[in-house]
C-alpha cells in the first residue's frame, strides 16, 4: 500500500512534506511531473449533473462546499457552482474542481458491506476531480479537499496542493456521537453547528437523547414518596397545539423544547453536511417525564419506569411515535432506548421492544435501536431486525455473543466512550476522551477501535471485520442537569475528542498502514480545529480583527451601545468601569451577547437560561472597576485592580442526591450590547482582549 505522505509545492517550486489529516486518507499516491494546483478566486466548482440524486444533491453539497472553500482558504470571490465549464472568451481554461457520479465505483466497509461514502480525488494542475459512487461520498472528499488547504496555507504555501491520486473510505457505517438532551437543554442552532463542525471530521451520526430525568434516589423511591413530581424530568419535542399529547411538554418546559420546524431546519442542516440525526425517546425505563404527565402509567414504586402491562401505555407510547416520527426526516433509523429496566419483567420488556420495532417499521419503514440491558428471559429474546448498542460490562449482554448470534451491534462501550458534563461521580468518566486509552491503552497497545468492547479481556473483542460490527457512537451524558455548563462547555469537552473519535472510526487501529500517529494528530489538530468551516463555536471575532484587541473604548459609553461582535470565546480580558445610579436592587444589563448576559445586580452572568452570581454588590454613584478573565475551564473577576481577591463565577451540582459539588464556570464574553434592559448609571474604560494575560 502507498505511502499516505502529502507532498506540497511552493510557489518557489520546492517540495515540502505535509502533516497527515484527520481522520486519515486510506491511500495517496504523490505524482511529481508537475507544478501543482494553485487555489485562487477564479477556481469554478463544477457538478455533473447527468445523474438525479435524492436530496441532499451533489449540487446541494456543492453549494455547501462552495461556501467552505471561501472560508478555509480566505477567499475573496469563487464563481457560483456550475453544470459547465464557463471561461471568460479569450483567457486560458479555468482551473476547476469537477464533482462527479460514477456508479460503476464500488466501496466497501470493513465487514465487506457496500457502502456509498467512498471517493477518488485526483489533483493535476488544472483541475482537482473529486469523484464517487454516490453525493455523500462526494461530501466526505470536499473535506479531504478543505484539510488539505488548511494545512497548505499553514505551511505558507499560499494554497498550492501537490499533484496527487488519493482513493479513500470509511471502515465502519456508524460514525457517530450522542447527547443527552433530556437532561440538559440545548437550542437547535447549537446542535445543528455540532453536525457542521463533527462533519469536518467525517463523522456521519448525531445521536439526540430527547427525553430523560434527573436521577435522585430520595426523590424517586421509597413509600409514599412525591418527590418525583417535581423531579426535572423533561421531553424535548414540542406537540403542537391542540394536540392530545400536548400535556407531555407542561409550560414550565415550553421554552426547553423544539418546535416541528425548528428540529425539521436543523435535521435539514445536519443532512447538507452530511450528518443523519438519531433521535431518541428513552422508554420504558428513564420515563418520568411521561409518568409526571399520566401517572396512572407508572410502575409501582418505580416513578421513572412505565408499567408496560397497563392498558393504556403501550397505546400512549405508540401515539407519541405517531405524532413525532415524521419529524424524524433525515434518518431510517430512531432509538427506543430501553436501557436499565427491571430485569424481573423481562418477557415484558423484551414483547415491548418487539412490538415497537414492529409498529415504527410498518407505520414509516424505520427501524429501531435499543441501548443493551440484560433481560433474562428463557422463553423470549429481542429480534434480530433491532439494532443493539452496547454500553456496559456486565449490565449488557456481552457483545461478542450478541454478534455471534446475529445481532447487530454499535459499540458504545463507557469505559472508552463515555463523558460526563463538569465532572463525574468518583472520576468514572473523564470530561474528554482519554488520549492514551484510545491510542494505545487497549489490548495488545494498538489502541482502541470500534472492535473493542473489553479493555483487559480479548476474549470480549471481536474482528474489526465482523459482518454484524456497524460501528460506534460515543457520548455525552449531562447527568448534572441544565445550571453545570453552558452549551459552549458541551462543545469545549466535544471538540478534541470528536476529531480523535473520528480516527479511529474511519481508520480503525493496526489495519490500515496510514493510520495516525498520536504526535501526527497532536501536530495537525489546532490547524484544522480553526480551519473548520461552517460554524463558529469557538466563538472568534466576526468580522476578524487585527492583533487581540477586539475593541476599546476610553471615555464613557453612551448606552445602550451596540458593537460589531456577537460573542467572543475565551481566553479573554474584558475590562469596564461601572458607576450605578440606582439604588439596590439593581436592575439593568451591562453586557450581551449570543451566549450569555453580564447583569450588573450582583454581577450575575446568564447563559443557557442559568443564573450565577459572584454576590458582589457595585457601590452606587461611585466608580469601581472590574476585569473579567475566562478560560475555558473558569472565569473569575478582579474588582479594583485587587489581584489577591478572585471571584469565581461557579455553580453547585446535586450528585445524584449523594452529595453537592462545586464546579467552575465557563463564559463566552458577552460583546454584542452594552448598557441595556433598563441600566440606569455610566459604563467606562472598556477592553476586550483575546489572551489570558
Amino acid at each position: 500500500m502507498a505511502s499516505m505522505t502529502v507532498l506540497f509545492i511552493l510557489p518557489v517550486m520546492t517540495l515540502a512534506i505535509s502533516r497527515p489529516q484527520i481522520p486519515s486518507i486510506f491511500s495517496m499516491s504523490s505524482l511529481l511531473n508537475g507544478t501543482g494546483f494553485r487555489l485562487s478566486p477564479d477556481v469554478q466548482i463544477i457538478v455533473d449533473s447527468s445523474v438525479k440524486n435524492e436530496s441532499p444533491t451533489t449540487l446541494d453539497f456543492a453549494r455547501t462546499f462552495r461556501g467552505d472553500l471561501l472560508s478555509v482558504a480566505s477567499l475573496p470571490y469563487l464563481p457560483e457552482v456550475s453544470q459547465n465549464i464557463d471561461s471568460p472568451r479569450g483567457t486560458e481554461p479555468r482551473p476547476i474542481i469537477s464533482l462527479s457520479i460514477d456508479t460503476s465505483l464500488k466501496y466497501t466497509y470493513f465487514n465487506g458491506k457496500p457502502s456509498d461514502e467512498g471517493y477518488e480525488l485526483v489533483i493535476s494542475e488544472n483541475e482537482i476531480s473529486l469523484t464517487s459512487s454516490a453525493p455523500i461520498g462526494l461530501w466526505w472528499g470536499t473535506r479531504t479537499i478543505l484539510q488539505q488547504v488548511a494545512l497548505s496555507a499553514s505551511n505558507g504555501s499560499v494554497h498550492f496542493l501537490p499533484l496527487a491520486s488519493i482513493s479513500d473510505s470509511p471502515g465502519w457505517e456508524i460514525r457517530g456521537f450522542m447527547l443527552d438532551a433530556g437532561r440538559h437543554w440545548f437550542d437547535t442552532k447549537f446542535l445543528a453547528d455540532l453536525c457542521t463542525y463533527a462533519s469536518f471530521f467525517k463523522l456521519n451520526e448525531f445521536h439526540i437523547h430527547a427525553s430523560d430525568n434527573l436521577w435522585n434516589p430520595s426523590f424517586l423511591y421509597g413509600e409514599g414518596n412525591e418527590g418525583w413530581k417535581n423531579l426535572y424530568a423533561a421531553f424535548r419535542f414540542q406537540p403542537p397545539l391542540g394536540s392530545p399529547l400536548e400535556g407531555l411538554v407542561p409550560p414550565i418546559r415550553k421554552n426547553e423544547s423544539w418546535t416541528k420546524e425548528e428540529f425539521l431546519n436543523m435535521q435539514e442542516s445536519c443532512a447538507h453536511h452530511g450528518v443523519i440525526v438519531v433521535p431518541e425517546i428513552d422508554t420504558p425505563g428513564h420515563s418520568l417525564v411521561i409518568n409526571q404527565w399520566k401517572p396512572e402509567l407508572m410502575e409501582m414504586g418505580q416513578p421513572d419506569h412505565l408499567n408496560l402491562s397497563y392498558p393504556d401505555t403501550i397505546p400512549t407510547i405508540k401515539s407519541i411515535w405517531d405524532e413525532f416520527l415524521p419529524w424524524f426526516s433525515s434518518t431510517d433509523e430512531v432509538s427506543i432506548g430501553a436501557d436499565e429496566y427491571d430485569s424481573s419483567l423481562a418477557n415484558d420488556y423484551i414483547s415491548f421492544v418487539n412490538e415497537m420495532s414492529d409498529y415504527i417499521s410498518f407505520k414509516s419503514g424505520k427501524s429501531i435501536r435499543v441501548w443493551g440491558t440484560y433481560e433474562p428471559s428463557e422463553t423470549l429474546s429481542i429480534s434480530k431486525n433491532v439494532t443493539i448498542q452496547h454500553w456496559d460490562f456486565p449490565g449488557d449482554t456481552i457483545p461478542i455473543q450478541l454478534l455471534q448470534s446475529g445481532y447487530d451491534i454499535i459499540n458504545s462501550e463507557q469505559y472508552f466512550l463515555y463523558l460526563d458534563e463538569k465532572t463525574s461521580e468518583d472520576g468514572q468518566f473523564p470530561q474528554e476522551l482519554n488520549e492514551d486509552l484510545i491510542w494505545s491503552g487497549a489490548p495488545a497497545g494498538k489502541g482502541w477501535a470500534p472492535n473493542i468492547f473489553s479493555p483487559t479481556d480479548p476474549t470480549n473483542n471481536t474482528n474489526y471485520d465482523d459482518l454484524h460490527l456497524r460501528g460506534s457512537v460515543m457520548a455525552l451524558w449531562c447527568d448534572w442537569g441544565n445550571n453545570a455548563t453552558t452549551q459552549l462547555e458541551i462543545y469545549y469537552q466535544l471538540e478534541k475528542s470528536l476529531a480523535l473519535f473520528s480516527e479511529k472510526v474511519w481508520s480503525g487501529s493496526g489495519v490500515r498502514e496510514n493510520e495516525l500517529t498520536k504526535e501526527e494528530f497532536d501536530a495537525v489538530y489546532p490547524i484544522l480545529n480553526a480551519a473548520a468551516p461552517g460554524q463558529n463555536l469557538n466563538r472568534v471575532p466576526v468580522p476578524p480583527i487585527r492583533g487581540n484587541v477586539v475593541f476599546e473604548y476610553a471615555k464613557e459609553v453612551r448606552t445602550p451601545f451596540e458593537t460589531s461582535f456577537d460573542s467572543i470565546g475565551p481566553p479573554y480580558i474584558l475590562t469596564f468601569s461601572v458607576k450605578p445610579s440606582t439604588k439596590y436592587p439593581y436592575t439593568g444589563t451591562l453586557f450581551s451577547g449570543t451566549d450569555s448576559k453580564l447583569h450588573v445586580s450582583n454581577l450575575t452572568f446568564e447563559a443557557t437560561g442559568q443564573l450565577y452570581s459572584i454576590g458582589i454588590n457595585l457601590p452606587i454613584g461611585e466608580l469601581t472597576t472590574v476585569t473579567i478573565r475566562a478560560t475555558k475551564e473558569y472565569t473569575y473577576a478582579v474588582i479594583n485592580g485587587v489581584e489577591e481577591n478572585r471571584y469565581f463565577w461557579t455553580t453547585t451540582m446535586n450528585i445524584w442526591g449523594d452529595y453537592m459539588a462545586v464546579g467552575n464556570m465557563s463564559f463566552a464574553a458577552p460583546s454584542k450590547e452594552i448598557g441595556t434592559d433598563g441600566f440606569e448609571g455610566s459604563i467606562h474604560n472598556i477592553s476586550l482582549v483575546i489572551g489570558s494575560e
